[in-house]
């Protein structure tokens, strides 16, 4: 018996594309909020709070208030699974709940005093896109609790109805009702890259199959992009000056130019971007709400022209050697072109201290096997070694976003594998063509951020 019998109990998985129920324990001190908006019989908010490996789930009519005047009724309903976090669409007519499911917001829920969902009360902080501060859940009658708001510096006067489209696609309840899907494609049948005969439609298709699993890794960091605007010539964009659906933009302050830096919200952005000819996604090592606090190490491993593949992966296990022994936790993908990098999630106080980081790690490696690797970058001193590029951990430098399509031949991908994988996938192997049997499997880096 777990707690999600009765929400299994109640839905037919053959005919809604609901997740199935199963307990997650994610291990991790970091617990999950998300609030949806539920049109079904009657138009109301699901609230739910992560806790012991599921959402503890509550029906809000109204939904939250801002107003710590204002006693929402909250009724405490079955538990949902982890996964139904990331859920949005139709539930058929004549299914349980059946109606317009939205992604109203989601973040992470931090409890000040006991949990305790069978008596109560439950006093804690969410920080999320919308709703944000101190909250409080005070059991009523039976399963009627009521979701006040604490007075603090985030109590707003704003309607919560004043908020009416979804966080993660940018789509209205009636878009996504009747199915809009709000960006039509230009020129589909464009060839972006010759060899493979890759056309723009085939990129549009690949960044909305692969928006859930890469959309984490551009939430919220500044981005640069490749363009190829006629399916020959590309240029790197770093600036952009124009605010598009999906995108925002952010006042560049930290170069004497009146351009802006911009970065990517929904899935909306994502392939609004790709329409409008970016096809190739690098990412800040930080994200834009704390500019001077990274939060990615990065190492790319590059190697001299012709060198087998066995010598590089064997720099990639030199370099894991290092990091295990300093207890640093790493994750493996492949570039797309001829090496690997090697990611490291953890929390920097600034950029410098970052990029002394990386350049010690760098020039350790160096030292123990100075007749393989080289952190000098100019080719002539490559020769038959591999270049530890640690330069991309300074501000303002981007490095390839996880699942970017690199614009190659056949089109490759820079994807996340298991390090088991290592001796398995080669550098550029992975392409938008071949993917689809990797991403079937588990989640190599499902981990990253928690």
């Amino acid at each position: 018996m777990t707690s999600l019998n009765k929400y299994n109990a109640k839905r037919n998985f053959n005919k809604t594309k609901e997740p199935v129920g199963k307990v997650k324990d994610r291990k991790t001190k970091r617990l999950k909020f998300v609030v949806q908006h539920h049109l079904a019989r009657k138009d109301h908010y699901d609230f739910r709070l992560e806790y012991n490996g599921v959402y503890v789930s509550f029906a809000v009519p109204k939904g939250p208030s801002y107003d710590p005047k204002d006693k929402r009724l909250a009724v405490h309903v079955e538990d949902h699974p982890l996964s139904y976090g990331n859920f949005e669409g139709i539930i058929p007519k004549g299914e349980y709940g059946g109606g317009t499911v939205m992604l109203f917001d989601k973040g992470y829920w931090y409890p000040t005093t006991k949990v305790d969902f069978t008596k109560g009360p439950i006093k804690f902080k969410l920080k999320g896109e919308r709703l944000t501060g101190s909250w409080t859940l005070i059991p009523f009658k039976g399963d009627n609790w009521l979701l006040i708001k604490e007075k603090d510096e985030y109590v707003l006067s704003d309607d919560i109805n004043n908020y009416n489209t979804s966080i993660k696609t940018g789509r209205t309840m009636e878009e996504i009702k009747s199915g809009v899907d709000k960006i039509e494609i230009t020129h589909p049948d464009k060839v972006i890259i010759k060899k493979g005969k890759i056309t723009k439609e085939d990129l549009v298709e690949y960044y909305q199959k692969i928006a859930d699993r890469m959309l984490p890794f551009l939430d919220n960091r500044l981005i640069s992009t490749i363009r190829c605007p006629n399916g020959t010539d590309k240029f790197f964009m770093k600036h952009f000056n124009n605010k598009k659906l999906g995108k925002k933009i952010i006042k560049n302050k930290n170069e004497n130019t009146s351009d802006d830096y911009y970065y990517i919200k929904n899935i909306n952005g994502l392939i609004s971007e790709t329409i409008m000819n970016s096809y190739e996604f690098h990412i800040w090592g930080s994200r834009q709400n704390k500019i001077n606090k990274p939060d990615i190490l990065v190492f790319d491993l590059d190697p001299d022209e012709g060198m087998n593949i066995s010598r590089v992966r064997e720099g990639v296990k030199d370099l894991k050697s290092i990091l295990d022994e300093l207890g640093l936790k790493s994750y493996l993908k492949t570039s797309g072109g001829k090496g690997y990098h090697i990611l490291v999630p953890m929390d920097f106080s600034s950029w410098k201290q970052l990029e002394k980081i990386a350049k010690d790690i760098s020039e350790l490696m160096v030292s123990k096997w100075s007749d393989k690797y080289t952190t000098n970058m100019r080719k002539e001193k490559r020769k038959n070694k591999i270049f530890i590029d640690y330069f991309r951990n300074k501000k303002g430098a981007t490095s390839v976003c996880p699942y970017s399509v690199r614009i190659r031949d056949n089109a490759p991908v820079s994807i996340p594998i298991f390090w088991k994988d290592l001796n398995k996938i080669k550098p550029n192997s992975i392409t938008i063509n071949n993917i689809d049997e990797y991403l079937n499997r588990k989640d190599p880096w499902e981990d990253f951020f928690t």
